[in-house]
């Protein structure tokens, strides 16, 4: 893998396909990595990858939102994350 392997300190790096599991990559260098991570993200992956990947995640922090919403052009709507309810609150709604 190309990435630091601190970024993926739950996991066994050893065990991540860079194709496979483009979309967890690229969540987690954009929500923990550093600057020198992101502009390996941009080598290892074409613009539009990131982009499709990057809208189609469960999990953005409001901070790491604004920035991809920035950086690459797309509404904060067009993110997944943008308008998803946590589970929990439907479950424990009584």
């Amino acid at each position: 893998m190309t990435f630091r392997q601190e970024l993926f300190w739950d996991v066994d790096p050893a065990k991540i396909d860079e194709e496979t599991n483009a979309r967890f990559i690229i969540e987690r260098v954009m929500t923990r990595g550093k600057m020198s991570d992101f502009a390996q993200l941009q080598k290892t992956y074409s613009l539009d990858r990131i982009k499709r990947e990057l809208v189609r995640c469960r999990s953005l922090d409001p901070k790491t939102l604004n920035f991809c919403s920035v950086i690459y052009g797309i509404e904060k709507e067009d993110f997944r994350c943008f308008s998803k309810t946590p589970s929990s609150q439907k479950l424990w709604n009584c």
